[in-house]
């Protein structure tokens, strides 16, 4: 099955991607060689959060990649297998024997769908946050922290996440300032006890960052102050490392799917939703790890466990 379909005309696929990141493109690979028609569905351009990391060495067989290239190498596969991606912007899914999915140029059909819309990280929304993003300003420790050896870095934020990731951090940098908005950490108290007792990390509380200033090199400084008051003092770092939560990109499955506490789609063991023959991977699932072959792996498990689905 292929090609321009009109608005008339509904084009049943077996399978529908929805995104364009590791999972998706990992599912589409997969599904695409099983012999199943096949459409991808992505908003932007195709890569996710992976395509904005600024080098990925821990993607098995492809080392010291930059990570628009990996995604770009990826996308370039899929494609030569002759998956169809379409450009289009997910508004809704309507669930059933054939599930729908509603998009803003028009609605697409098939046997299953695999979501894989991943999440993006919540920005702290200051001057020099974009300017600087891959050049200094990251929101994955593991990703991007072993570009950081021997030099000063901050951690914004205040919960597991953070704490856990500035602990990560001084196995390369060689400091870590811990800047949280309060005075108590969010983070269970063992890991407090646990992160805070590293000589290495420096709590700066309570204190937000006002601005992210830098060079044409990276980042040079961060401005902070006390809350709702005028900045006092800047902190000479290297890099600034954000993790103040994720945006699960599932709004538009929330009447349809269960979804956790914190908008990620919850699944069973085998990847399908509570909606027969909806898959959710990747970083929009409910999962513990939000890692490029992690999401990739899911991707390829949806794929085929879609394609005993429909048989």
């Amino acid at each position: 099955m292929s090609g321009n379909v009109s608005d008339t005309q509904t084009q049943i696929y077996d399978v529908i991607i929805l995104g364009a990141g590791p999972a998706g493109l990992t599912a589409g690979m997969y599904a695409v060689r099983a012999g199943r028609s096949v459409v991808l569905i992505e908003q932007f351009s195709p890569g996710g959060q992976a395509a904005t990391t600024w080098q990925v060495d821990n993607y098995p067989g492809i080392p010291h990649v930059n990570g628009a290239e990996l995604m770009l190498k990826m996308d370039a596969q899929a494609r030569e297998l002759g998956l169809q991606i379409v450009n289009d912007q997910v508004t809704g899914l309507v669930p059933g024997k054939m599930p729908t999915v509603e998009c803003a140029a028009r609605k697409y059909q098939g046997k299953s769908v695999i979501i894989a819309t991943g999440a993006i990280p919540k920005k702290i929304g200051i001057p020099g946050e974009d300017n600087y993003r891959g050049r200094g300003v990251s929101y994955c420790a593991t990703c991007d922290g072993a570009f950081f050896r021997d030099v000063p870095v901050a951690v914004v934020g205040g919960g597991n996440t953070a704490l856990e990731e500035a602990e990560f951090l001084t196995r390369f940098a060689s400091k870590v300032y811990l800047i949280h908005r309060r005075i108590e950490f969010r983070a269970d108290k063992i890991i407090q006890e646990h992160v805070l007792k590293n000589p290495k990390i420096e709590a700066v509380t309570p204190f937000v960052p006002y601005a992210i200033e830098g060079k044409d090199t990276g980042v040079t400084r961060v401005t902070i102050g006390p809350k709702n008051e005028k900045a006092t003092q800047h902190l000479d770092i290297k890099g600034i490392f954000i993790f103040v939560g994720l945006i699960p990109q599932t709004d538009f499955v929330k009447s349809v799917l269960d979804l956790d506490k914190d908008g990620y789609i919850q699944t069973q063991p085998n990847l399908q939703t509570k909606q027969p023959g909806i898959f959710a991977v990747g970083d929009c699932r409910a999962n513990e790890v939000k890692q490029i072959v992690v999401a990739a792996g899911e991707g390829a498990r949806a794929a085929v466990l879609a394609d005993r689905y429909i048989n």
